[in-house]
């Protein structure tokens, strides 16, 4: 389990990401590069991480899920993800 500092930490990033995109986009394609030094370095989105949604773990992310590879056997094995049945052949 991640710590809570870094799950706000990636939280903050995403929200500033968000509100710095259209700026980004309109001076990267004016090609005023000096302006774009200036805006803060987390809103670029390369600083974000994929982490789990519940227990914001790094590693091992499924992108279709938003969830760590432990969360979504345990969501998967309880039943909680609609769609989603235990292989056996």
């Amino acid at each position: 389990m991640a710590k809570e500092s870094m799950k706000a930490r990636q939280r903050k990033r995403e929200k500033m990401v968000a509100r710095y995109a259209e700026k980004r986009e309109k001076l990267k394609a004016a090609g005023d590069y000096d302006a774009l030094q200036r805006i803060p370095r987390n809103a670029s989105p390369v600083r974000l991480r994929n982490r789990c949604s519940i227990t914001g773990k790094p590693r091992g992310y499924i992108r279709d899920f938003g969830l760590c590879r432990n969360m979504f056997r345990q969501m998967a094995s309880d039943g909680k993800i609609p769609g989603v049945t235990k292989a056996s052949w």
